[in-house]
């Protein structure tokens, strides 16, 4: 059974899809427009905050990815729900 989060949760979870939406849209332009200094700035901003989103969050609810991209607290807290993707 899934347990009930803080809106707070939901917001930062919805920021991280967000930018990260917005990084796949920049990865992609920058493939056919290599030279876009502009847009390169934008995309290594946005990186850097979708790192710092995702330390934010996995500091206050835990992991965001397994396979070793994200730490566990202790105890071992993967089954702890819900995951990301089940929101």
């Amino acid at each position: 059974m899934n347990k009930e989060m803080p809106p707070e949760f939901y917001v930062l979870l919805e920021e991280i899809q967000a930018n990260d939406f917005v990084v796949l849209e920049l990865n992609l332009y920058l493939d056919t427009h290599p030279d876009d200094y502009e847009a390169i700035k934008q995309f290594n901003d946005l990186s850097k905050r979708s790192m710092e989103l995702k330390i934010q969050f996995e500091q206050q609810f835990g992991p965001l990815m397994h396979f070793g991209k994200s730490f566990s607290g202790y105890p071992w807290n993967w089954n702890d729900t819900p995951w990301p993707w089940q929101v």
